[in-house]
């Protein structure tokens, strides 16, 4: 058995089949994560610029690259082991330079609460085992993490709930659009406008309070009727997706507000890079913070310090990039600042940002080609270990090699 790195519910119940040193098969895998423990169709080479050169010139020239820059940030990690993750913070602190992740333009604020305190939470074991209500708001985990509802939330049989979906548990789903995930959750789903999350939480702490819900154009004994399904549960659990978190991200004390108001409910930000959650904790152990971070005398977080802000104000001269591709998932009016720049790239697969990049590292993949640990969505430790053999040099190797080097 392996464990799949494919999302952040680290599935650990992979078996996979190898011939001749590489993957024939696998079993239990959902698509995304058969695609990720298959590997890369092109795999990264070695190079600087466009010459083909060995790993160890590349990182001598990362390393040099880095220590020449004025204003260098190290960004991704997200898909990297967390021993990977420590190397990227020491050696941002090194260089006092900016670290920031995926996180800080998607569920950083809601893992933050939960690091904080500010949200009660639970494992994904605990809801398998005691859930018997369960909310899916502003997430489409059927699409996005295929696996979730089979193997930890709706459909699975529980310790505490043996019959399962069939009679033991009620799914419910809060979002802009009929989802996948929606159609899944017998008539439980409650269409809302775009970003009217807030007005809705609103709306829905007033039917708990006894009061009349004030929500203009909704039905209000659609909202009676959920209140009345969440007073009556004895365990909840409600799945933060990134529509909730873009939605009430100028508000998100609201959600820790209802959360209250519900004493048997947990909230669990729906993570999709295999560890961002660990980069968030490894962050937040060195500096207080999960995102966002400028090294100097002292850590300093600030928005202007994220991977959109920085890009959009020409902040930056280099970038490391490791296990992300930003000129994939950033707007395209702030990823063209990378072409003005240095940008270092560390991934096992050719990306949109490998192909503009000054220097290209590849690297091994990890659960795959090499070990390691990770932390699973609900916070949970998990191991990785190689399954196959490529020679490639692991991340955290990569990092500390240039770490010793700048």
């Amino acid at each position: 058995m392996v464990t799949c790195t494919g999302c952040a519910l680290l599935c650990d119940d992979i078996e996979v089949i190898v011939e001749a040193g590489r993957i024939k098969e696998t079993k239990n895998t959902c698509l995304r994560g058969a695609g990720r423990i298959k590997g890369c169709v092109n795999r990264l080479v070695p190079s600087i610029g466009e010459q083909r050169v060995d790993v160890g010139n590349c990182i001598e020239k990362a390393a040099e690259i880095l220590k020449n820059a004025e204003s260098p940030m190290l960004f991704g990690f997200d898909n990297s082991t967390s021993g990977a993750q420590v190397k990227a913070v020491q050696l941002a602190n090194k260089l006092d330079a900016i670290i920031d992740d995926t996180s800080s333009f998607c569920q950083g604020i809601m893992v933050e609460k939960v690091l904080r305190q500010e949200f009660r939470t639970c494992s994904l074991d605990d809801i398998r085992n005691k859930a018997d209500v369960i909310i899916y708001w502003g997430s489409d985990a059927q699409d996005s993490q295929p696996r979730h509802l089979s193997r930890f939330s709706y459909f699975p049989r529980g310790e505490e709930r043996q019959r399962g979906y069939e009679e033991d548990r009620t799914a419910i789903a809060i979002d802009v659009r009929e989802s996948n995930t929606a159609k899944i959750c017998k008539g439980h789903f409650y269409r809302i406008p775009l970003k009217g999350d807030r007005r809705f939480i609103l709306a829905l702490m007033d039917a708990l309070s006894g009061r009349v819900p004030k929500f203009d154009g909704y039905d209000v004994q659609k909202i009676l009727e959920l209140s009345g399904i969440l007073k009556k549960a004895k365990f909840g659990a409600i799945f933060a997706g990134i529509g909730l978190t873009y939605s009430i991200k100028d508000d998100a004390g609201i959600l820790a507000d209802l959360g209250r108001m519900l004493p048997n409910f947990h909230i669990m930000p729906m993570i999709g890079h295999y560890n961002m959650r660990g980069f968030n904790e490894n962050l937040f152990r060195e500096t207080g913070f999960v995102n966002s971070v400028k090294f100097g005398s002292e850590p300093v977080h600030d928005n202007r310090y994220s991977i959109a802000e920085t890009l959009r104000e020409k902040s930056i001269d280099v970038l490391l990039v490791a296990g992300s591709d930003p000129l994939l998932s950033l707007p395209r009016s702030i990823a063209k600042s990378l072409a003005g720049m240095q940008v270092v790239c560390i991934d096992p697969c050719v990306t949109l940002t490998s192909k503009i990049s000054a220097v290209n590292i590849p690297a091994a993949v990890s659960g795959v080609e090499c070990g390691g640990t990770a932390v699973r969505m609900d916070g949970k430790k998990v191991e990785l270990s190689a399954c196959v053999e490529s020679g490639f040099l692991g991340d955290e190797e990569i990092l500390g090699r240039i770490m010793e080097a700048v």
